[in-house]
């Protein structure tokens, strides 16, 4: 699995690193902790990269989903 964050180039580098944690589902509390920020500024920081805008794309392999066999399939199919 890949994950694409598409507009990234929009945000600051603490809103990318917010955003980063955000979107594969850790909370506000965890995201403050590991980045040593408060968990309003966490908030903060993601709110304003919501409003700057992003996409986040996840590509899932099609052989991870039992759609194509393992091998070149997946890219040519």
């Amino acid at each position: 699995m890949k994950v694409e964050i598409r507009g990234v180039e929009k945000l600051s580098f603490r809103e990318r690193q917010v955003v980063a944690l955000k979107e594969t589902g850790i909370a506000n509390d965890e995201v403050a902790k590991r980045l040593g920020l408060s968990t309003s500024t966490v908030s903060t920081l993601f709110n304003r990269a919501r409003v700057k805008g992003y996409e986040v794309v996840i590509v899932i392999p099609g052989s991870s989903l039992g759609i194509y066999g393992t091998g070149d399939n997946e890219e040519n199919g």
